[in-house]
């Protein structure tokens, strides 16, 4: 069972770290919003399986969605 948790933590991490690339790598910054968006997503579902569902919680909302709700609209105030 343990071998099974390992696993998930690296496939998670793995894909956190692409998306974090990718978020680093586009050349618009609506998609480099989207997939930092993702990464700190990724990054509260590592929160909740380490047992921290707080630390998570405030990571899904003030991390994923009003970080990306600010990011959007800085985004279409500058066109």
């Amino acid at each position: 069972m343990s071998s099974f948790v390992e696993i998930i933590h690296l496939v998670n991490l793995v894909i956190m770290l692409a998306a974090a690339l990718l978020a680093v790598l586009f050349r618009k910054l609506l998609p480099s919003v989207i997939a930092l968006s993702v990464a700190s997503l990724l990054l509260s579902l590592e929160f909740y399986l380490l047992h921290a569902p707080d630390v998570a919680i405030a990571e899904a909302a003030i991390g994923a969605g009003l970080t990306m709700a600010i990011f959007i609209f800085a985004i279409r105030g500058t066109r």
